[in-house]
């Protein structure tokens, strides 16, 4: 089965897990954000009376409902087997300061018989050849350990039966006997007696994780004794304390006054001035997409490091993407973005004085992707808006803090970013020389150096690797190497990444000038003002009078509104942005009234709007003043958002449902930056 959806996220600095609207256990990572991920299935299930085993996340007979308990990380899901009238209120949470989960299960029979209850867990491990998983049971604890790790499942009620070997068939009977006591199998089950419910009777039953690093201690004597110790856990109190933290948390990080100001953001995001039923139930909805960003950020965060995931993972496999739980530079701008308005000032400041210095390559560029530890992760080419973004999203930080120091620990590392910057895709040459490619030749102007040229040939890039970028109304010249666009699927010369180029010119300037250093910023003056002639010159169709993308095609796309929104390279109020977004609505609005990326976008079938589109229209509409419409688009991520308040990548048109990643960080970081501006927007508005 392919676990894509991950509807509900737990966890704490270390350890994350995700769940199915079900109560599955898809995911467990330990001890970082996006490794190591350790469950490849693990069903849970009782057995009632004489029957066989029903499973708990897939019974014809199941009701489900989940929710979170209110601005937390913990999770409920319950479920009705109406077959017995057993009622099962599983609870999931992470302890803040132990690396634990901790599952709370409370069983009540709403039928007029006894019911006799066993409580069964079928654990199947990821396992290769590099990690081959054996199996014990010892001291009432099943252990799963491979060389790296040892995986326990344990309860305070002692086992009733376990299975080591072939348990995928024999736990169907709801029954588990087992000879050996260890066993080479990467799967195995394991029961506990509930015992026998009267009518209206509950009971509880605690079930308890926990993931020993090897590398610390690796005999199996050794970690039953710590888990001796992690049985005593007062698992309500862990539970009080872990709604506490997460509550504080929330309050902490209002940065918006959501929760204070309700009737303000009734007005905000109604543009009604009456308060009424209507106007309190969008409020509620947006309450609940903010509440989950703020409480899903940190589970996104590399606390040690500062990197940031761009999700949970859902495709481990590479069925239908090249995987998510990576670090992308550009991703991590927005969120921190987001952070700052959201007041996790520490965790951007990390992000760009820590992570951002570590991955930074020698040549001052990043690469497209990372773990959040800090390693590079598998990529396929350069992305230069992922550098441009990061010189951009310090100085927006800096903005938020004005702390110095940041400018300081960070100012090399933009310098160096700047001068890659203008090497790659910047560089003119004297008058008289040329250079020589195989289907063409290119003649130099008066105003430059052979600084490109030189750069391409002391990097050994190939010369077929280059394309012309050239001005023709003044006679500039320019040579460039061709760049993936933010979408990761072209190859090219792109509106969207020469906007950010522009804008950390731009960034850069202000930095030297907040830390009184005059050298090179008439330069970078100069390549910002090349970039914007060069754009409207070369990425302008004179047919619409409107931007093109690239300069292969000329197919509308969203990403063209990074010109003025986030890069503010030209004035919103120019007719060029005007025939622009015309285009956009023209082409990407779909009849659901959400936005897709780009025309003919066939990814995961295509035609699906994306949250990050619709809401890169709510910004512009915001921007523009026509807050009407901006406040229908607003509307459409509300609906399309989960029961649980997650915003997905996608959504599905026909069933207006979220579709495939579910809890992007990329598209909570837009929610709360259209929210701040909306709120901005009020200074000067009515509403």
């Amino acid at each position: 089965m392919k676990k894509y959806y991950n509807e509900a996220i737990i966890g704490n600095k270390n350890i994350v897990a995700s769940f199915s609207e079900k109560g599955e256990m898809l995911r467990l990572f330990y001890p970082t954000r996006d490794y190591k991920q350790f469950i490849e299935t693990m069903y849970t299930g009782v057995k009632v009376n004489d029957s066989s085993l029903i499973y708990l996340h897939e019974d014809i007979n199941n009701e489900y409902e989940q929710y979170y308990t209110e601005n937390t990380n913990i999770i409920n899901t319950k479920i009705k087997n109406t077959y017995f009238n057993l009622v099962v209120l599983q609870t999931d949470f992470v302890p803040i300061s132990r690396d634990i989960i901790i599952k709370k299960l409370t069983f009540t029979n709403e039928n007029t018989i006894d019911l006799n209850v066993n409580f069964l867990i079928y654990s199947k491990l990821l396992s290769n050849y590099n990690n081959m998983v054996g199996s014990k049971v010892e001291n009432n604890v099943l252990m799963q350990y491979s060389h790296d790790y040892t995986f326990s499942i344990f309860s305070k009620t002692p086992i009733l039966g376990y299975r080591l070997n072939n348990s995928s068939e024999d736990i169907k009977s709801g029954v588990l006997h087992d000879k050996d006591y260890i066993g080479m199998a990467n799967d195995s089950a394991v029961s506990f007696d509930v015992g026998t419910l009267k009518p209206g009777e509950s009971k509880e039953i605690e079930i308890f994780i926990y993931i020993n690093n090897n590398k610390e201690k690796y005999k199996l004597d050794r970690i039953i004794q710590e888990i001796e110790k992690l049985r005593e856990i007062d698992t309500k109190k862990e539970l009080e304390n872990t709604r506490k933290y997460w509550e504080e948390f929330v309050k902490k990080h209002d940065g918006l006054e959501i929760f204070t100001q309700e009737e303000k953001w009734q007005r905000l995001l109604t543009g009604e001035e009456q308060i009424n039923e209507v106007t309190y139930k969008k409020y509620l909805q947006m309450r609940k997409i903010y509440t989950r960003t703020i409480l899903l950020f940190p589970l996104l965060s590399n606390e040690e490091t500062g990197g940031i995931s761009a999700a949970i993972e859902i495709d481990e496999n590479r069925t239908k993407s090249g995987r998510y739980s990576y670090c992308w530079p550009r991703d991590a701008v927005f969120v921190t973005k987001a952070l700052d308005i959201l007041k996790m000032y520490e965790q951007t400041t990390k992000f760009y004085t820590n992570f951002s210095k570590q991955t930074q390559s020698k040549n001052g560029m990043w690469e497209q992707r990372f773990y959040t530890d800090g390693r590079v992760a598998p990529c396929w080419g350069y992305q230069i808006d992922e550098t441009a973004s990061i010189v951009y999203g310090v100085y927006e930080h800096y903005k938020m803090t004005k702390d110095k120091k940041l400018l300081e620990e960070t100012y090399e590392m933009c310098q160096r970013a700047t001068e890659a910057l203008t090497k790659f895709p910047l560089g003119t040459f004297p008058n008289g020389n040329s250079v020589t490619f195989e289907n063409f030749s290119l003649e130099f102007s008066s105003h430059s150096s052979k600084a490109s040229y030189e750069w391409n040939m002391q990097n050994n890039v190939p010369n077929e690797k280059c394309v012309i970028w050239g001005n023709l109304r003044s006679r500039e010249r320019f040579i460039t190497h061709e760049s993936y666009d933010l979408w990761e699927m072209n190859e090219g010369i792109h509106l969207y990444s020469l906007s950010a180029i522009y804008a950390a010119f731009k960034a850069m300037i202000q930095i030297k000038k907040e830390l009184n250093i005059s050298d090179g910023i008439e330069e970078l003056e100069n390549n910002a003002e090349n970039i914007k002639n060069y754009c409207l010159n070369n990425l302008y169709d004179e047919e619409t009078k409107a931007f093109k993308r690239n300069n292969k095609d000329n197919i509308t796309d969203i990403s063209m509104l990074g010109i003025v929104e986030p890069f503010e390279m030209l004035d919103k109020n120019q007719q060029i942005i005007k025939n622009t977004t015309q285009k956009i609505e023209l082409n990407l609005r779909t009849y659901t009234g959400g936005y897709i990326r780009f025309e003919n976008d066939n990814y995961l079938g295509g035609n699906n709007p994306w949250v990050i589109a619709t809401l890169w229209m709510v910004l512009y509409n915001i921007e523009t003043k026509n807050l009407e419409e901006a406040r229908k688009q607003i509307e459409f991520v509300h609906k399309t958002a989960t029961n649980n308040g997650f915003l997905a990548e996608q959504v599905e048109n026909e069933t207006m449902r979220a579709k495939w990643v579910i809890g992007l960080g990329w598209s909570h970081a837009m929610y709360i930056i259209a929210l701040k501006k909306l709120l901005n927007n009020s200074k000067e508005n009515k509403y």
